[in-house]
């Protein structure tokens, strides 16, 4: 008989949670259980100051759990919950001071590449700066914050999960002179990630601080679209040295655009510049060049808000094929204009300091 979520769920009933004295499943701890063949996930949503109580408890289900019929293995991830906000009370209440950002160590800059909507090529420019800056000599990570759509395992040709060889250190893996870590890494292909904020933001805080970076001279932190919690928390807890924002030329793509930079503005976060992606297209057959999206847009939005127009990057094919084969444009063809054009942002970026 296969596997089942109620057979992990009559394991986990009969484990005692140290806080509430209820089971785990009765307390509300268990998160995001998955039963994909032989293997189980789940998410232990704990508060920070119980984290010690509920070690061993952790171990004992993936014991229990692991010696089920049919379980090939067991992973169980604590990641901590947001504090609930305070009750209504006419009275002032006094809160500790939230703790400022903070280096990550071993890094010493970090740049965050945003974008407002989806589809706009954001994770495709992330993948091809990091490997430009490689190119130039730096020290370069590469955080792949999009969770809901983890893409940079893919585009850096990176598989296989990290090694952890004490249960608390994440070792990242590498390819293409860049040190990569990503959710993907952590699931199957074509699994969703169905996490709620606060454990987005639990999922961010252990990607920055318990990965082995290593010494680096930038960390890339390829962000998700939008304005959401990722982007708050890393602007929150990590001293980021600046923001690239990517959009296309198109009034819909920069509607959006014009409300990330408005983001990061209010979290004190600098503007380094924005990219136009999919900026022209150039017929491979008769040369005529197009604006399928229309041009200007965002070197005139750039110019408005006073920050650099870093690049135009044109809608190419051999973009496309490049991240689908997982070596950046700026490997697989390091010579060509495509390359050139996010290796002239990694000099920029190098010249001014910023990277």
């Amino acid at each position: 008989m296969a596997l089942s979520r109620e057979d992990v769920l009559g394991v986990l009933k009969t484990i005692a949670d140290p806080v509430s004295g209820s089971d785990l499943v009765g307390a509300g701890v268990v998160k995001a259980l998955t039963v994909d063949g032989g293997t189980v996930r789940f998410v232990l949503e704990i508060s920070p100051k119980h984290a010690e109580a509920y070690g061993p408890v952790k171990t004992e289900a993936e014991t229990r759990i692991g010696a089920l019929h049919g379980v090939d293995k067991v992973s169980v991830v604590m990641t901590a919950h947001a504090i609930p906000a305070a009750p209504p009370d006419l009275k002032p209440q006094r809160r500790a001071e939230p703790q400022g950002p903070q280096k990550v160590p071993g890094v010493d800059r970090i740049l965050a590449i945003a974008s407002g909507k989806g589809g706009v090529g954001k994770s495709t420019v992330a993948a091809n700066l990091a490997c430009a800056l490689a190119a130039e000599g730096r020290r370069v990570g590469l955080l792949d914050a999009d969770v809901y759509g983890p893409s940079q395992p893919r585009m850096l040709g990176v598989s296989g999960r990290p090694a952890s060889p004490d249960g608390k250190t994440i070792l990242p893996l590498r390819n293409h002179g860049v040190t990569m870590m990503s959710i993907g890494l952590m699931t199957n292909e074509g699994q969703a990630v169905v996490w709620r904020g606060p454990m987005l933001m639990g999922a961010l805080q252990q990607m920055l601080t318990q990965v082995q970076w290593g010494a680096l001279d930038v960390l890339i932190v390829d962000l998700p679209p939008g304005t959401g919690d990722v982007q708050m928390t890393l602007a929150q807890k990590a001293e980021v040295t600046g923001a690239i924002v990517v959009s296309t030329p198109q009034d819909v793509a920069l509607l959006d655009a014009r409300k990330g930079i408005d983001m990061f503005n209010q979290l004190k976060t600098p503007i380094l510049g924005m990219i136009e992606n999919m900026s022209t297209h150039i017929c491979s057959n008769c040369g005529h060049e197009e604006h399928v999206f229309g041009h200007g847009g965002v070197a005139a939005e750039a110019a408005k808000l006073g920050v650099p127009l870093l690049a135009e990057i044109p809608l190419h094919l051999d973009i496309r094929v490049a991240a689908d084969g997982g070596a950046p444009i700026v490997v697989a063809k390091p010579n060509s204009p495509q390359a050139a054009a996010f290796r002239s942002v990694a000099k920029a970026l190098v010249a001014k300091g910023q990277a």
